[in-house]
């Protein structure tokens, strides 16, 4: 399938196809090391979606590890968040061209059992033959046989679920992951529009889990909240929240809501983990300490958040990767036909 072109082949439903049925060799319970800091609190786990595994309540996420000025503070940064308990790690293809993948990669080398691993695939509409060389390449990087979670990245552009799901598409290479035990669990993400989110639900494909933006802003503006979440709660689809500063930091930055308070709402959702971009130490030990002990916004404190954080939402200034495109990928981008963020800038 050409990049940009609109699939001939777009069912309404995925459907399971004969010999698809194989079991993933690594599906059943992960029993994962427990590890803590001593001397502090133990980060909470949570049940990952309808599965035994039990997951922090917080993530490491993966692009900022390629933003670290070195490879040895990169990797600092893991081994203290897995020493502290933190068990999700988050990961693409595509991020820093693959210096993500490899930092963490030698980051968990000797602590893979200690990990909940994941990573995303980024064929951006390409067909699954791509996305298993993707694969290939990504367990390459990472030091490791098999993958926790493999998730369809960045499902942003308005055709994207009828790609994802046209004959010879991505989807197929998650099956086919699944059944050679190179993945136990697959989901996908994206933070453009709800409704994108709800297109790829639509063709009842039994997705383990689902990535998507949280925050205050979310509730009042465009929300993931309340047109996704109860969807996957229903499914036991495992959600996995992120962007609880709005993706940039400009939150904080503007004075509009504060770190603790961001991130402290966006665990009390209905989600497993959530992702955190952490780029130094300083950053890792201020969520580690609003981490350990986590008492959840109850509901009345979760009204009055975003009450607050209202006014500013409306217009979208705070979650501009769901009002511009600066937060698209160029790989993607290139796939649709789009200027990368080079040839915009000029």
């Amino acid at each position: 399938m050409k990049a940009g072109r609109r699939p001939d082949d777009q069912p309404g439903r995925w459907s399971r196809q004969a010999g698809s049925r194989h079991a993933c060799v690594r599906s059943g319970r992960r029993r994962f090391q427990m590890s803590s800091t001593p001397g502090h609190e133990p980060i909470d786990r949570r049940q990952f979606g309808r599965h035994a595994d039990m997951v922090s309540i917080v993530g490491v996420g993966g692009y900022h590890l390629g933003n670290v000025k070195t490879v040895g503070e990169a990797v600092r940064i893991v081994h203290e968040a897995i020493d502290a308990g933190v068990n999700f790690l988050d990961n693409a293809w595509e991020y820093h061209q693959g210096e993500s993948e490899r930092r963490m990669g030698r980051a968990i080398e000797g602590r893979r059992d200690s990990v909940f691993l994941m990573t995303k695939v980024c064929t951006h509409g390409r067909d699954a033959k791509v996305a298993m060389r993707q694969l290939d390449q990504s367990l390459r990087r990472l030091r490791t046989d098999h993958l926790d979670l493999w998730q369809i990245h960045e499902c942003v552009y308005g055709n994207d679920p009828e790609r994802h799901f046209a004959k010879g598409g991505v989807v197929e290479a998650l099956e086919r992951a699944k059944a050679q035990g190179k993945v136990r669990y697959v989901g996908f993400t994206g933070h453009k529009d709800p409704e994108i989110h709800q297109r790829m639900l639509s063709f009842d494909f039994p997705f383990d889990a689902c990535q998507l933006p949280l925050n205050g802003f979310d509730a009042n503006f465009r929300s993931f909240q309340t047109r996704v979440l109860p969807e996957l709660a229903r499914r036991k689809i495992a959600a996995i929240g992120m962007k609880s500063l709005g993706g940039d930091g400009r939150v904080v930055e503007k004075r509009a809501a504060r770190v603790g308070d961001a991130l402290r709402y966006a665990m009390s959702l209905s989600v497993c983990t959530t992702i955190s971009g952490i780029d130094s130490l300083k950053v890792l030990r201020q969520n580690l300490k609003i981490a350990r002990g986590f008492s959840p916004m109850n509901a009345r404190e979760r009204s009055a958040y975003e009450r607050s954080l209202a006014a500013a939402a409306l217009d979208g200034r705070f979650e501009l990767y769901k009002t511009s495109a600066e937060h698209e990928g160029d790989v993607g981008r290139k796939q649709h036909g789009f200027p990368s963020q080079d040839e915009v800038a000029r």
